[in-house]
């Protein structure tokens, strides 16, 4: 499949993207209005109603027949994902094989996960046979990010197709042709199924329109302030709302930790996509004995890299040109209080790249350790030990991701439990975002509900549980005609049952 420009109609609003690098046009696309976006609800409702029906197995072979076609499509998404972020093509290729390995887990394991399964009775029930089952929503509305603009609305979409339901989607109005891009590669590679998965593009009114159409469900990715907004109107009709918004994600360095493995994975967590990554590194938190060579060996790593357009270069721009700012004065704001920047400072912006950033000594009340920074910068703080690290890591009003470096994977584990952060890696970085069978999602201003894994698949169904009743009791309690005797008997049994251990 070649990438082509969506055709526009002449009198249709549009709006154009351009190179986050170069600020050149790349293509329009159609501003999508609240009469389309219903129209594309309801049509995805009369659309889910077969896809639902469908035998498990069939409805898996659709969707790793969909996975196939992303795949031999691969380099046309990954430049499309490069051209609208910035990004190198080489880390858009990684983003989309990624994806395809969750698209992958979901289409495999929905039946297993979804399926009817039986549940043991009580004492009093014995006469009923009782089960529950995963039921599709319906129609789940998916508003996605511009960092990772494939591999984190599909944390979404694909689920959420695997357990039975059609999908809207509305991309990012900064990188609206990776979305656009899927939906036509599931439908060439679905026809049966065309149209389950549609795409709408624009701004945020586009948005807004998505959450007043009906859907049975809205995905969001953004920031807590926009999540809020969204959940509001959510609000209105009662509908259910999963928000992944961010983080200010720490890792923890114990003295006994290998501090060049440390190291890498800091430098790489921190700049990886320019620092914007929801679940990137941002705080670090190494014990005194060891954080001058851990910042010694964090500078040496981060100091070889360079921002650029260039095929070898380490990271792209930043993609939001708003970002920059932002980044600016975390970092002008922190030197401002005290901070030492080991590695650039203020003199690092320039739009639209920003140079690696390695900062030690910032306040814990500075923006740069309170706010997300989203962008390529890493403050490593000294503590006296993993209690003191603990707590400065846990509070954060953020509970996305964290990481541990330590010598024993139990001793890591130990401290990992200790954080309040949804997903933990030890010894590594965003380990976990690589293992499809584990949810993905945190708490407090990082958002609520998970994607990915078993988690991920549940929550786009609704529970429906059954009884069904084998036999006439011996002693029938639901029916007005029951003896008072019979219900004194009854209670005196469950009495002298639940008094014992």
């Amino acid at each position: 499949m070649t990438e082509t420009t969506p055709a526009v109609p002449s009198s249709a609003p549009v709006f154009t993207t351009r190179s986050p690098a170069t600020g050149e046009p790349l293509a329009e696309h159609p501003v999508t209005g609240a009469e389309e976006i219903a129209a594309a609800t309801a049509r995805g409702r009369t659309l889910q109603t077969a896809w639902g029906a469908l035998p498990p197995a069939r409805r898996k072979e659709h969707l790793l027949r969909w996975k196939k076609a992303v795949a031999t499509d691969l380099d046309t998404v990954a430049r499309t994902i490069s051209e609208e972020t910035g990004k190198p093509v080489g880390d858009a290729a990684l983003e989309v094989v990624l994806t395809l390995e969750h698209l992958a887990w979901a289409a495999r394991n929905a039946h297993r996960v979804l399926r009817r399964r039986k549940v043991r009775t009580g004492l009093f029930t014995v006469h009923q046979r009782a089960s529950l089952v995963h039921r599709p929503l319906g129609v789940v509305g998916v508003i996605g990010p511009w960092n990772y603009p494939l591999y984190t609305p599909m944390g979404s979409i694909g689920y959420a197709l695997a357990a039975g339901n059609a999908v809207v989607f509305k991309p990012s109005e900064l990188t609206p042709g990776t979305g656009v891009l899927l939906a036509e590669l599931f439908d060439a590679a679905v026809p049966a199924h065309a149209g389950l998965l549609t795409t709408v593009t624009g701004p945020a009114s586009t948005g807004d329109a998505l959450t007043r159409s009906g859907v049975d469900k809205l995905a969001f990715t953004g920031s807590p302030g926009t999540a809020r907004k969204v959940m509001a109107v959510c609000a209105e009709t009662l509908t259910p709302f999963l928000a992944e918004c961010g983080g200010k994600d720490a890792v923890i360095v114990t003295a006994d930790a290998d501090l060049s493995a440390a190291a890498d994975a800091i430098v790489w967590g921190a700049l990886s996509n320019a620092g914007q990554t929801c679940a990137g590194v941002e705080r670090v938190y190494a014990v005194r004995e060891i954080h001058t060579e851990l910042c010694e060996r964090v500078v040496e790593r981060a100091s070889a890299l360079r921002p650029g357009a260039a095929a070898d270069s380490a990271y792209g721009p930043m993609t939001l040109a708003g970002q920059v700012g932002v980044v600016e004065r975390h970092v002008s704001g922190a030197v401002s209080a005290g901070a030492r920047a080991l590695l650039g400072g203020p003199e690092s912006v320039s739009a639209p790249y920003v140079a690696p950033v390695v900062l030690t000594g910032v306040p814990e009340d500075a923006a740069a350790m309170t706010e997300e920074t989203f962008g390529p910068v890493v403050a490593i703080n000294a503590v006296a030990d993993v209690d003191e690290a603990v707590e400065r890591a846990n509070a954060s009003r953020y509970a996305l991701g964290a990481a541990v470096f330590c010598r024993g994977g139990r001793s890591g584990a130990a401290i990992a439990a200790r954080l309040r952060a949804g997903a933990v890696s030890v010894n590594s970085v965003l380990g976990f975002a690589a293992v499809p069978a584990l949810p993905f999602g945190g708490s407090r201003d990082s958002g609520f509900g998970r994607i990915h894994g078993e988690e991920g698949l549940r929550a786009f169904t609704a529970v429906q549980s059954t009884t069904v009743q084998r036999f006439t009791p011996p002693l029938a309690l639901t029916s007005f005609e029951v003896p008072a005797a019979t219900r004194e008997r009854a209670v005196r049994m469950a009495r002298s049952l639940h008094r014992r251990r």
